[in-house]
């Protein structure tokens, strides 16, 4: 009788224990999440950039006060605007090496650095805040370029922010390099006992893609191993004929603009 009582105390302590640590990593997880998802950098506010490219630099100012760093590169004769949302790492100090592959093809291009990356002042705390930063942004490019020659892309965690974006717009056209079916079920894919409910970051690219009115193009790497290229499929089969789905061989996660075939493919997408 005793063996069991002593038993029975045991598998109580141990469950406890348990439920303890894992309540103790689901904390952990949760007040952290913003920093395991943006791998964000900042740079000095007198910090000049230096690009042969031409271009401007814009300071905008977001709902809540905190001002929001881009550039504009400029082309010669431009036919219109590429307004670019890049990936989860990285600053305008390395992004804007980008712009010569889409200047070159007569078209302006606007990158910005999201709150805390570069420039950009303010914290990120969740996906609303930085649709309400991109959607801002945006509002105030159109002051420049109309609608109807504005093509949005993103890249990699970009690309769902890019998609939200031209849901709610009317754009020329949409662009997306290495996006995710879901940002829900990919992190659910990387941490998987963290509550989808708990997420501060959810970007169903797959609900917001099918309200794009604009022509879609998806660009995905096959060898892509931090988003695979089932997400880019996945996305496609929502489109049916809407859709234009670009697989590139030998292409990672990383440095799609400079693939040759990307280029080739973005030329005849921006004649």
């Amino acid at each position: 009788m005793e063996m069991i009582k002593t038993f029975k105390f045991l598998t109580i302590a141990l469950l406890a224990f348990f439920v303890i640590i894992y309540l103790i990593v689901i904390s952990y997880v949760y007040f952290n999440q913003v920093e395991m998802i943006f791998q964000s950098a900042s740079l000095p506010k007198q910090h000049k950039f230096e690009y042969q490219s031409p271009f401007e630099e814009l300071k905008i100012k977001s709902f809540d006060g905190v001002n929001l760093n881009g550039l504009l590169f400029k082309a010669v004769k431009p036919k219109g605007l590429i307004f670019y949302l890049h990936g989860n790492a990285g600053t305008l100090e390395n992004w804007g090496s980008i712009a010569k592959t889409y200047t070159s093809l007569d078209y302006d291009i606007f990158i910005l650095d999201y709150r805390s990356f570069g420039k950009s002042e303010g914290e990120i705390e969740n996906e609303d805040q930085l649709n309400k930063d991109i959607s801002i942004v945006y509002k105030e490019l159109c002051k420049r370029y109309s609608q109807n020659k504005i093509i949005i892309a993103g890249y990699s965690i970009g690309s769902g922010f890019s998609t939200i974006l031209a849901s709610e717009n009317k754009p020329k056209a949409l662009i997306l390099q290495s996006p995710y079916y879901s940002f829900t079920e990919l992190s659910g894919s990387r941490v998987r006992f963290f509550p989808d409910f708990m997420k501060k970051f959810h970007l169903e690219t797959y609900q917001y893609l099918s309200k794009v009115k604009a022509p879609i193009y998806i660009f995905h790497g096959l060898e892509d191993q931090l988003i695979p290229v089932e997400n880019s499929i996945r996305l496609n089969k929502i489109l049916n004929s809407k859709g234009h789905l670009y697989l590139l061989k030998g292409q990672g996660h990383i440095g799609m603009n400079e693939n040759e075939r990307f280029q080739e493919q973005l030329k005849v997408i921006l004649q």
